[in-house]
This record gives C-alpha cells, structure tokens and sequence, in this order.
C-alpha cells in the first residue's frame, strides 16, 4: 500500500476541485452521473463529487465478464451504501441478451474489431440512453492524465485527429438535447496519484485491469510514454497541455457539420444515419 499523508490527501482533492472550476465542468443545479466500473478512478471520482456536495448519482454497467465483475459489482453496492449514494445498475444481458463476451465473439467473427473498440461504443450508447432517461445532466467519467496523453498519442500515430476532438475535461464537438455532456474531473491526476489516494482511503476496489482490455497498441504506448515521464517528468502534462491548445484550431479545420444526427434505428444522437452501436447489433443479429 502507497503512503498518502492527510496533507497530500488535502492536494489530490484540491486538483480535483480546481479542474472543475477552471474549467466549469459542474453548474449549480446539475445532476452528475458518474459512470462506475468499480476501478479506483471512477469510485475516487464518485466519491470526491459526493464528498464536494454535488448532485451525484453511480451508474454501472454489468458486462458479466466472470468473477471480474461481479467482483466489481459487489465491491461498488459496498462503496454507495456506505457513502449514501444511489447507485443505477444496468445488466447487459437484460439490454442485448448476452454478455459482452458472446456480444464480442459474434461480432468479431463477422468484423475485425478490438474487444475495448465495440465495448467502448456499446458502453458510450447505454450510458447517454440510461443518463437522459434517469435525468442526468453531466456524465462524469474517470478518465485521468494517463488515460488521455495515452489517446492523444495513439489518434496521432495513427492518423486519427479528429478522434481528438472529444478530448478535453468537457468533450463533445456539438450539441443535441439528446446528447449528455461528458466531464473528467480526474483530467489532471496520474494514475499512481489516484492509486495512492484510492489506497490511503481504503476504497473498496479490485485494482486488476479488465481482462478483455488487451489492446496491444494501448499498452505499448503506454510503456513508451511511462520512460518519457521517467526521463522528462511533466511529459504527460505537456502533451495534453498542448492538444487542448490545438482543439480549437483542428476543430476549425475540419469544421464539423452544423447538428447531430439521429439514428434512423434507435433514435440515439449519431454522427452518420445509423450509430455505430446499431451497426454492431446489425452484425450480432444478421
């Protein structure tokens, strides 16, 4: 277990509530969801916006991926009744009819696809359906300083820059009243700074990775710009530092269009005529 003294306790939060305010992640009035896996991020999350007296609400959806979520699962109903905060469950099987691991394996024989590429987009649909009918107006993510230099790098390498417009501590290019704001008030805390906080709070949570991530091209950016740290520590800072600076310049570049679209299938906001999550189901059911 990390050392983490009531002082350095007092400066992790404070970044926190500063990352907030800069950058007016929370208004008066917002109901916050915080979408919740079970992993030290998001449970620090829900806990600090609970703890800073916003409205806040979990939501956690069960991928039934083995003893991992249930792990996970059991660990968050722990977490929220002690700390007094509702907690939304939503069961995969009870949205497409399997777990995310049969989801994954019929599609793939079909489309080659990642597992976290069709989990990220099933995941990203449920949360902005469930959050608009539970009456959220912001969906907090856990997403942290490592998390997103690591994207930021990946969208370059492989030539994905206007993947990077949803970056930021607020994403989102347009709007639509069908869409939830996304908001990261971890933005600017390391993943070893929310382990030892997670760690020195006793938070209930498996620190195990998903088993299914094994995005091989994540993980070897991710060791690529753990050496950059350790040579040059403020590596991870500088880089999403400087994409912030040039979100408003690739966003006039590539100017996107106008409104989003409706899907045509599930009437969820869309970039094209039919989301993605539809066009996987498609897959799934074909």
């Amino acid at each position: 277990m990390m050392n983490m003294n009531d002082k350095e306790k007092s400066e992790f939060e404070e970044k926190v509530r500063k990352t907030i305010e800069d950058f007016h992640l929370i208004e008066k009035g917002d109901k916050v969801l915080v979408a919740c896996s079970g992993g030290k991020d998001s449970t620090t999350c829900l806990y600090l916006l609970k703890k800073f007296g916003y409205n806040v609400e979990g939501l956690t959806i069960d991928l039934l991926i083995g003893q991992w979520s249930k792990e996970n699962l059991d660990n968050l109903k722990i977490f929220c009744d002690k700390e007094g905060i509702k907690l939304h469950t939503i069961s995969i099987r009870d949205e497409f009819g399997y777990s995310i691991c049969y989801i994954r394996s019929i599609i793939q024989s079909k489309h080659d696809l990642s597992n976290c590429t069709i989990c990220g987009v099933i995941k990203r649909w449920l949360l902005n359906k469930k959050a608009r009918e539970i009456g959220a107006t912001k969906i907090a993510t856990g997403h942290n300083l490592d998390d997103e230099a690591e994207t930021v790098l990946m969208n370059i390498s492989t030539g994905n820059v206007m993947l990077g417009l949803r970056l930021g501590p607020k994403t989102g290019i347009l709007h639509s009243e069908k869409f939830i704001p996304r908001i990261k008030p971890m933005y600017y805390l390391t993943n070893a700074e929310i382990r030892a906080y997670s760690e020195a709070m006793n938070f209930p949570v498996l620190y195990d990775p998903c088993p299914c991530a094994v995005d091989s091209f994540r993980h070897l950016v991710r060791r690529h710009l753990k050496t950059l740290e350790a040579e040059k520590p403020g590596t991870k800072r500088q880089i999403v530092d400087t994409f912030l600076e040039m979100i408003p310049i690739v966003k006039d570049y590539y100017k996107p269009g106008k409104g989003v679209k409706i899907c045509e299938l599930c009437g969820e906001p869309s970039s094209k005529n039919i989301c993605k999550t539809c066009n996987l189901i498609q897959l799934l059911r074909s």
